[in-house]
């Protein structure tokens, strides 16, 4: 199983119980640009030094598995596309890379939207995962675990795909995710190297 966490606004030290709560022994930093001016205990040096002294190891793959990805061949219109981006080879590589790690050690895909709705480690990665077969839970703000399923169904209701008990519920599901990334992906220009 592989879980979720955003970072939002917290505390550095209640960030770090929500990830002890959950067990998580590795934190894997899917923000393609990991600085925070706003919640500095968040940029990338101080949170791996923070993480290292709780005990809890640093991964970046915001590169790979970002939402504004550097690759200009991943824009459509000026927007992310996560189609494009999961069809990537690097964005496989990295997938590849958790499903193999996953057996070893507790991991946490971590981002900045406190709901897992309102950002891309659910909709873009952990719908990667799930498609793959994996498991999915999500680390919410009060510390409770939802799994990804009930976050599925939030997505159905939430897009209105799920209205329709004849639907087909995978082509239901996958017009949910495709309407929620239409919504959330990064308008603009691709960051600099």
């Amino acid at each position: 199983m592989l879980w979720t966490i955003g970072h939002s606004n917290y505390p550095i030290a209640h960030f770090l119980a929500l990830l002890r709560g959950a067990g998580i022994q590795c934190v894997a930093d899917l923000r393609s640009v990991p600085f925070s001016r706003r919640f500095p205990q968040f940029s990338r040096k101080a949170l791996t030094a923070s993480l290292r002294e709780a005990g809890i190891e640093y991964w970046f793959l915001g590169d790979a598995l970002g939402a504004r990805p550097k690759d200009p061949a991943c824009y459509d219109n000026g927007r992310a596309s996560y189609a494009r981006i999961a069809a990537t080879a690097a964005f496989k590589d990295a997938i590849d890379a958790l499903i193999a790690t996953e057996p070893l050690k507790r991991i946490a895909l971590m981002c900045a939207e406190r709901e897992p709705l309102d950002c891309h480690r659910t909709i873009l990665v952990a719908r990667d995962l799930v498609q793959r077969g994996r498991e999915i839970a999500h680390i919410l703000a009060d510390g409770a675990i939802m799994p990804h399923g009930e976050i599925e169904r939030r997505l159905l209701r939430a897009t209105k795909q799920g209205d329709d008990l004849f639907a087909d519920r995978e082509a239901a599901l996958a017009r949910a995710y495709d309407t929620r990334a239409a919504q959330l992906a990064f308008a603009g220009e691709p960051p600099r190297s």
